[in-house]
């Protein structure tokens, strides 16, 4: 299958933040083996921000979970930047996954004992690091969880602990976020709120941002949404709006 490209503004180098090689994940054995990925190649380009879109089972987290190194690839090959994941041992890709990438999940997951602030420095802590000051105060402005700094998560909604997530994954000026339905359990004025911050982190602090989602309105924020079913990219869109996308996912019950 060949590598889909993505075009990119003028301006704009054109280069790979993390990519796929005829990617395959293999999940069981015999008549009980689940082919998650088949053959997927794929490139998630930097200052860019790209929705991973299809229908329950077609491999959509299985992607970004080996791309960002959360999972192990069956066959084929990972890359964030020029870095093969397959070729790291357990500690460099520790090393890698805390320095170079954020993660954003459902799930929020924050330290439920610790407070937003130390939840935010959570990754430079871990790594013994001071951070950019100047860099985490625009992080914390932007996202407007200034005055919830003290808050442990059960103090805050459910939108400002999502926040406090994406502010984790911020704070390293990693080199891309992954971020898995990260609107999925905050209601629709929250879930607006997180995807115009989102927007804005690749707009005004040049994030590159590949995001799961089931949701075409999420997707339209994305500059491109990748398809996927049963483990293969079947189509992908540019410019994307929330009625166009909402138009493709009917075909895959088709």
């Amino acid at each position: 299958m060949a590598t889909v490209i993505t075009p990119v503004p003028s301006g704009v180098a054109q280069k790979a933040a993390a990519r796929a090689v005829d990617a395959v994940k293999i999940y069981g054995t015999g008549q009980i083996e689940v082919r998650a990925l088949d053959g997927v190649s794929v490139e998630f380009m930097t200052g860019r921000f790209t929705a991973i879109m299809g229908p329950s089972g077609s491999g959509k987290s299985t992607l970004l979970h080996c791309v960002a190194g959360l999972d192990n690839l069956t066959s084929g090959q990972a890359f964030i930047g020029d870095a093969d994941l397959g070729t790291l041992n357990d500690q460099r890709l520790t090393s890698l996954r805390r320095d170079r990438v954020g993660f954003v999940f459902q799930s929020f997951n924050l330290v439920p004992t610790m407070n937003a602030a130390d939840n935010i420095m959570l990754p430079l802590l871990l790594a013994g690091r001071r951070g950019d000051q100047d860099w985490i105060g625009q992080v914390i402005q932007t996202l407007g969880i200034a005055d919830r700094l003290k808050h442990r998560p059960h103090e805050l909604s459910g939108g400002q602990q999502q926040r406090v997530a994406v502010a984790r994954a911020l704070v390293t000026r990693p080199e891309i976020i992954f971020a898995d339905e990260p609107t999925g359990n905050l209601d629709s004025h929250a879930g607006t709120e997180m995807l115009k911050f989102l927007r804005r982190a690749v707009d005004d602090m040049h994030q590159t941002i590949v995001m799961v989602t089931h949701d075409p309105m999420a997707a339209s924020y994305a500059d491109r949404i990748v398809f996927l079913a049963d483990g293969r990219i079947v189509d992908e869109m540019h410019e994307p709006t929330a009625e166009r996308v909402l138009e493709r996912m009917k075909k895959f019950g088709e």
